[in-house]
């Protein structure tokens, strides 16, 4: 079985007026089947530009990225997005949801894009599904206005999810969220790698990194660490942890 993602010698670099950007300097990188990923890296660390990269938004400049064996810097624009679309589920900071669409609408909405396309009576099935498994089946016909935060990014998670990506792909997935509902959200991704799927996200709080298995540091474009967890949090123990730290404080009141 290939790697899901390989990057060999890769390079990006941007034209900016007469400064050239060198954002990325020649990295390699495997994340096999099944992994779940943390990269970390302060800003101008060239992070996000190998996460556009991996996400098949952007193409190296040098060198290649694949994914399952496929060079997705050979692809054609319209291959490109056939294979985002089938392969690659993105949840973002902001959770970017459709105001004045339903939670259900939101998450059917990729597979309008879908080839071949499915049925509606099959879109419903799927996003009910999707959302049932981030615990918001009751919540199918709420617009995001009446979620909560940790909600919303529920729904987003779910809308990742309804294509059947092999590789999941976050942006700071936790950034907006207080710690408990990070937590819960931190939770979801274990479970998902749990049952096979790869995830990798960008972050840059270490806590959050710690519930990933493998954590990747960059530092001016370039892999400067790139270890496996040894202490993984457990968002379920980290939650029933905060449960008692809060029932002692309320008995001490």
């Amino acid at each position: 079985m290939p790697a899901v993602i390989q990057l060999l010698d890769f390079h990006k670099t941007y034209q900016t007026g007469e400064i050239e950007v060198r954002a990325v300097r020649g990295v390699n990188l495997t994340i096999e089947p099944g992994e779940f990923v943390a990269i970390m890296g302060s800003s101008g660390s060239g992070k996000s530009t190998m996460m556009n990269t991996i996400g098949c938004l952007d193409r190296p400049s040098l060198g290649q990225c694949l994914m399952d064996g496929i060079e997705t810097g050979a692809l054609s624009r319209n291959a490109l997005a056939d294979l985002r679309n089938q392969k690659l589920g993105f949840v973002f900071q902001g959770f970017n949801l459709l105001s004045r669409t339903t939670a259900q609408e939101n998450v059917e909405l990729p597979m309008m894009y879908a080839r071949p396309r499915p049925a509606a009576v099959e879109q419903r099935r799927r996003a009910v599904e999707a959302l049932t498994l981030v615990g918001l089946g009751d919540r199918l016909d709420h617009t995001p206005s009446r979620l909560s935060g940790g909600q919303q990014q529920r729904v987003a998670i779910a809308r990742a999810l309804v294509n059947r990506p092999t590789l999941l792909l976050a942006d700071e997935p936790t950034g907006n969220l207080d710690s408990r509902t990070s937590i819960e959200i931190m939770g979801i991704f274990q479970s998902l790698n749990e049952k096979g799927m790869t995830v990798i996200m960008v972050t840059h709080e270490l806590d959050i990194a710690n519930y990933c298995k493998r954590i990747v540091v960059m530092r001016d474009g370039l892999i400067r660490s790139d270890t496996h967890v040894a202490d993984r949090l457990t968002a379920s123990d980290e939650l029933k942890k905060l449960d008692a730290e809060q029932k002692a404080v309320q008995l001490t009141v």
